[in-house]
């Protein structure tokens, strides 16, 4: 009994790698929203449950930390959302297939144990977005807790037009060179000026299409196919726009 234990381990594996979407089968999660049943656990959160707070910039300006993912998604419906592929899987002919899910496998004494972990990405293409982490034993709960922890970690981009080539004035783009850095990654956003697009790996493309940016050149340094370090140090680049601003009294 043991030994056909073991040799149905690996035909195990095989199907929960098959049950995991590609990328083009989930272009965007819909994670469902209880603000029926939404009872406030935190103080800002009252003051949104009652109207008292109806703008997220206020929230963001005052640097409150957002603890309930309900508190977004009252004051931004309109939000949208992203997966990052970190995962791999075996493709069909050959080589390797990129996922939006990443699996890990433990072995125990009863036999493997599979997590799963995704990494998304939020933004209303306005100026503000977010990035984060979720980790669960099916691929649905960990992609459901990435998009609700990204709700939780928003900031508010920069955005400007600063081009020497350009000079339109618009908030089409970054309005200085930044740097940003996660683990062994680094990243320099250069300004851009209009109609160059995102000149950007199509990860990158995700954040800064969701944070609002419609031209901008990306240089990246170190092991950029370390997907989580690569999308962590456009966020903290773009967080560091704000490093010459003056905090608030």
């Amino acid at each position: 009994m043991p030994e056909q234990e073991e040799k149905k381990q690996p035909i195990d594996e095989i199907k929960e790698m098959q049950k995991v979407p590609t990328a083009e089968q989930v272009p965007e999660v819909r994670v469902p929203t209880s603000l029926d049943r939404w009872v406030p656990k935190t103080k800002l959160g009252r003051l949104v449950f009652e109207g008292k707070i109806n703008s997220i910039d206020k929230i963001l300006d005052s640097r409150e930390r957002i603890s309930e993912p309900e508190i977004v998604d009252k004051l931004l419906p309109d939000l949208k959302n992203d997966l990052i592929l970190i995962g791999g899987r075996k493709g069909k002919g050959g080589g390797s297939q990129r996922i939006p899910v990443k699996i890990t496998a433990t072995m125990t004494k009863s036999g493997r144990r599979f997590r799963t972990s995704a990494f998304s990405v939020v933004g209303n293409e306005n100026g503000i977005v977010g990035i984060g982490k979720g980790s669960a034993v099916e691929a649905r709960d960990s992609i459901s807790k990435s998009v609700q922890r990204a709700k939780m970690n928003l900031i508010k981009v920069k955005r400007g037009c600063g081009s020497w080539e350009c000079g339109c004035g618009k908030e089409h783009s970054i309005p200085y060179k930044v740097h940003g850095k996660s683990g062994s990654v680094r990243v320099v956003l250069l300004p851009a000026p209009k109609g160059v697009g995102l000149v950007a790996d199509n990860e990158s493309k995700k954040v800064l299409r969701l944070a609002g940016i419609k031209d901008i050149w990306v240089k990246t340094f170190g092991n950029t196919s370390m997907r989580i370090n690569l999308i962590t140090a456009i966020f903290d680049a773009l967080k560091n726009l704000y490093i010459f601003e003056k905090s608030p009294k």
